[in-house]
């Protein structure tokens, strides 16, 4: 990447480029974003965010461009949102979010519109929703969840609901699950997961369950994964990961197994990554990447490859990426991004490239 960078979003855009958003690095929070064309495997700085932010979400929307909604910076946690139009490469600000939020999640719904839960800002946590409608580029409140949360996770699924799983309040690691439903606007709890967990990764398979690894409990951190079934909302544990992580990534591809790389845990971060394959629900090893890193990006690209892009380690920021390849089940290194950046976003655009952006 042209910047070193942490805690950014990278999302694949629909002309197949990526779309690399925000973060941060050793020079402050960032505003600049840039993409990955996959065609040259090259990246170009693009237009940037009106607000530099960290933390922040990045969706797809139906219309090709991307939301971004909140986040932090030095001054304050963000209610602000802005999306960016792939045709002509700059930003416009949409209507604002009702509250300021960040460690929150965004999940574009089947109607189109964004539904944006939970996170912290400066009052604490939060349990408050919100929904985005681009057709009026406007924010309306929805039902709150039973509990306030943040660093969990949010899955659209099949049947068109929203399941949020675990994270994190004052009070403790949470088990507890909810399901949005977007025709009546309502939330209700479900059964609990198995274990309690903060900073793990959920992924909806092709057979439409949710698999929901790692992350780090009052225990440490865990290697453990579970599956949720929505035709019985019951969770079923499934085989360990071969190592304990958290602020890992995890990536469904093509060939329907999972991929987690990297993450953090018992005082290192990683290089390791596996694969999960749903049919003998067990774990592989495969090959491990070049620099240890969390709070990177996993993007499954047009052509099947995932890039994996900036976060950090003990050395400081990062900007250089590589490639897993499913076939060969192996890791390539390319040119870096240009700078270093953590806490950032990457989009895959619909013409192919990829869109990386400040915090």
């Amino acid at each position: 990447m042209n910047y070193p960078r942490t805690q950014h979003t990278a999302t694949l855009l629909t002309n197949g480029k990526m779309l690399v958003t925000g973060g941060r690095n050793i020079d402050g929070f960032l505003s600049s974003a840039e993409l990955y064309d996959p065609s040259t495997g090259t990246w170009l700085n693009t237009g940037s965010m009106t607000s530099k932010r960290m933390q922040h979400t990045a969706s797809i929307l139906t219309n090709g461009s991307v939301l971004v909604t909140g986040g932090r910076n030095i001054n304050a946690f963000l209610s602000s949102a802005e999306w960016y139009d792939p045709s002509t490469e700059t930003w416009i600000n949409t209507g604002s979010m009702n509250t300021k939020r960040a460690w929150h999640t965004a999940s574009v719904l089947t109607n189109g519109k964004v539904l944006v839960t939970g996170g912290r800002n400066i009052d604490g946590f939060l349990s408050s929703a919100e929904l985005y409608d681009l057709s009026t580029g406007t924010w309306l409140n929805t039902g709150s969840m039973n509990t306030e949360r943040a660093w969990h996770t949010a899955s659209v699924l099949t049947n068109g609901k929203v399941l949020v799983t675990g994270g994190h309040n004052d009070d403790n690691i949470l088990s507890s699950i909810e399901l949005y439903n977007p025709s009546s606007g309502t939330w209700t709890t479900t059964n609990n997961m198995n274990s309690r967990r903060v900073l793990h990764a959920a992924s909806v398979l092709s057979n439409g369950k949710v698999l929901v690894t790692g992350g780090e409990n009052t225990d440490g951190y865990q290697r453990s994964a579970e599956l949720y079934d929505p035709s019985t909302e019951t969770w079923l544990n499934v085989g360990s990961m071969n190592s304990k992580r958290a602020w890992h990534t995890a990536s469904v591809l093509a060939n329907g197994k999972v991929l987690v790389s990297c993450g953090y845990s018992n005082d290192d971060f990683l290089t390791s990554t596996e694969l999960y394959d749903p049919s003998t629900g067990t774990w592989t090893t495969t090959g491990s990447m070049n620099s240890k890193r969390v709070q990177h990006t996993a993007s499954v690209l047009a052509n099947g490859k995932v890039l994996v892009a900036g976060g950090e380690n003990l050395g400081g920021f990062l900007s250089s990426v590589q490639f897993y390849n499913p076939t060969t089940e192996t890791w390539i290194s390319i040119d870096s991004i240009k700078s270093q950046r953590v806490e950032h976003t990457a989009s895959v655009l619909t013409n192919g490239n990829a869109l990386v952006t400040d915090e």
